[in-house]
């Protein structure tokens, strides 16, 4: 390798950052990225979409009484749309909700932020404790030979024996520090700091693998049968990446109960210690919430693996499938019978130009079936229909307002100048004694100086198409003799 390999290498990577999502949230304005950094932390990775608008929108409100220039035009939805189109934010939908989240190139932006503008340091003994241990256990589990691998063992469990030998005996080994608690503290926040940004990348591989083999199965643009490979090929490469091997070892941990009842129990433990009082509000909140946010960063890697599979499976279970299948077996065959044959040299009628551009194989010309050519037989003379055939659906008449107009004044007349609607109704023949008919004398009961009771109540029965009666309970009508009616 020449030595200005790993240089150009490395430019190229350079400009391909420079074209990133990343780059350009650490380009664009400070305001937008402060925002994010406040908005977003590791026990709220997303924001409903009506409180992050509402959030932005005070935010923008404080700006502009600082006198920063902000696009007077733009309201709080426009600026997260526009944090959406460049790919700094995401904007899923659970549970019939949108939200908003960071991606994960702007959730490693944010973490390399608050290493920057932090007052603390990652180096402490609680780091470089954790790197022993990690060392001593990849170099324990890569071990082949089986006697070094048992002489590991024995010597933990004499060392372990001594310690519980020291405290039976009353000496007691010495505790750490408050300071040195909240150190080793914020190391395992730290490191589970880049877990979220891990699986957001993870999910995105998987989404965008997803929504290929899903574009290629509908648009036919591979070979048939090529596909379910692909799928494979690319998902063994996305488990291979470093966000993979993440992914892979959680779901192990999450597989195993007595792991999960572990970690459970020891942050239980340690938020009891008086140290955590050293720890802010939003640190502890972190460690408590450390295993279900990661939970729910799995379950939504889960989810859409789940899709891939839905997508696969609808795949394998369709025709064209099926006749790659057929189609592969059957040039297997063809393979098969052509190796066993015992034929002799042929030599062509004309020989084929290879470079020719009207060359064609027999791929491309098809094979003839005689089957694919016979017509189709006639189709079957349509029914014949006459008068006797038609039907008309049954419907419930228009009311007859004039017929109820004059039952309204007769029916005045009679019960000396004041009736109700029901009075009304019962006057009428019973052929219309319809729902309609009900209709028409409240239009009429409302289209006058006709007083109403809501608080009293009458029934009327009416009859319905299929002959059952039913019973309307209406406000109290009463028609009077000087309303016009």
């Amino acid at each position: 390798m020449r030595s200005t390999d790993n240089a150009v290498a490395q430019w190229h990577a350079q400009n391909q950052l420079r074209q990133s999502p990343a780059w350009k949230l650490l380009q664009g304005a400070p305001w937008a990225a402060a925002f994010l950094r406040a908005e977003f932390t590791a026990t709220k990775q997303r924001v409903p979409l009506e409180e992050f608008h509402a959030d932005l929108a005070d935010f923008m409100k404080e700006l502009r009484e600082e006198n920063l220039s902000l696009n007077e035009s733009w309201q709080a939805s426009h600026y997260a749309d526009s944090w959406v189109r460049s790919q700094f934010l995401a904007r899923p939908m659970a549970d019939g909700k949108f939200f908003y989240e960071p991606t994960a190139s702007t959730a490693r932006v944010l973490a390399f932020m608050d290493t920057l503008t932090g007052q603390r340091t990652n180096l402490n003994s609680s780091r470089l404790s954790t790197l022993l241990t990690s060392i001593e256990t990849l170099s324990f589990q890569s071990d082949p030979n089986p006697e070094s691998r048992i002489a590991a063992l024995e010597a933990e469990i004499a060392e372990r024996q001594n310690e519980i030998e020291a405290l039976r005996n009353g000496e007691s080994p010495a505790v750490l520090s408050a300071d040195s608690a909240v150190a080793a503290t914020r190391s395992v926040l730290d490191l589970a700091a880049s877990l979220p940004a891990d699986f957001k990348r993870m999910r995105d591989g998987v989404d965008l693998m997803l929504h290929t083999i899903r574009q290629e199965i509908m648009e036919s643009s591979v070979t048939k049968g090529v596909a379910v490979g692909q799928v494979l090929a690319g998902d063994k490469a996305l488990r291979g990446t470093a966000e993979g091997e993440t992914f892979e070892g959680f779901t192990e941990f999450l597989n195993d109960p007595i792991q999960q009842a572990r970690f459970r129990q020891s942050i239980n433990e340690v938020l009891e210690r008086d140290f955590t009082d050293q720890l802010s509000s939003e640190e502890r909140a972190n460690l408590a919430s450390l295993l279900r946010e990661m939970r729910r960063e799995a379950a939504d890697v889960h989810a859409i693996y789940g899709r891939l599979s839905e997508s696969l499976h609808a795949y394998v279970q369709s025709a064209e499938f099926r006749e790659s299948v057929l189609l592969r077996r059957s040039i297997h065959a063809a393979e098969q019978a052509v190796a066993k044959a015992t034929l002799g040299s042929r030599t062509a009628v004309v020989e084929p130009l290879l470079y020719s551009p009207t060359f064609e194989t027999l791929a491309g010309l098809g094979i003839f079936n005689p089957a694919d050519h016979v017509p189709p037989p006639k189709l079957a003379a349509p029914p014949e229909l006459s008068d006797a055939d038609i039907h008309r659906t049954p419907v419930t008449p228009a009311p007859d307002m004039p017929t109820l107009h004059a039952a309204v004044e007769r029916t005045k007349v009679t019960r000396n100048g004041r009736a109700t609607l029901a009075d009304v109704y019962a006057s009428l023949p019973p052929e219309l004694h319809h729902i309609n008919t009900i209709r028409g004398l409240i239009l009429a009961a409302r289209a006058s100086t006709n007083t109403m009771d809501s608080t009293g109540t009458q029934t009327l029965t009416f009859t319905q198409i299929d002959g059952t009666a039913r019973t309307a309970r209406i406000p109290l009508f009463t028609f009077t003799k000087d309303s016009a009616s």
